[in-house]
């Protein structure tokens, strides 16, 4: 096991224990309030066991507040560091597309649509993003599919995420196929 997985164990047990603590002592409160209020003549425990509990419950909430902030900050890291890689890797991918765009050999205009056609966008959104007309789109689509030797979107699309994932001394079966 892992030093980190260790500690995350570790932590969940400490967790767990102060939710328990403070579990225990709000159970013994809502008791003695629930006997208060009903005028009921006994207690659940003596009276010098109950400032026991009430330093615990004093001491798990403390407790509480430290771990959830120990929490906080931890998840905030963990967050930060998300984003980062997620902004790397979006680096990184927009990098592979403009190295693609420029082995295929696309203008500037089929790169605009091919970007579009990644984002999801349909032919006729591309073509209102762009102030052209679908039969133009399509014609630029059909081009960028040529040149990069694929028959349709999907295709282009597994390309480029095969370039992300694979060694690029292997060939993909897609430009296989489409020659």
């Amino acid at each position: 096991m892992t030093e980190r997985k260790k500690a995350l164990q570790v932590e969940r047990v400490i967790m767990v224990s102060v939710i328990a603590l403070q579990a225990f002592c709000a159970l013994i409160f809502i008791w003695e309030i629930f006997v208060s209020v009903l005028g009921l003549p006994f207690n659940l425990v003596p009276w010098g066991l109950f400032e026991l509990v009430e330093i615990g419950a004093a001491v798990g909430l403390g407790l509480g507040i430290v771990l959830g902030g120990m929490v906080l900050r931890n998840t905030a890291r963990r967050a930060q560091r998300a984003e980062e890689r997620l902004r790397a890797a979006s680096r990184e991918f927009l990098e592979l597309l403009e190295e693609r765009f420029v082995d295929w050999g696309l203008t500037p205009a089929e790169r605009d649509v091919a970007l579009f056609a990644f984002k999801g966008l349909t032919t006729a959104e591309i073509a209102g993003l762009r102030n052209t007309s679908e039969g133009t789109v399509k014609a630029q689509t059909a081009a960028i599919y040529r040149k990069a030797g694929v028959s349709g979107r999907a295709q282009l699309m597994s390309v480029v995420i095969e370039d992300l994932l694979m060694d690029e001394t292997q060939p993909s079966p897609f430009r296989q196929a489409a020659e």
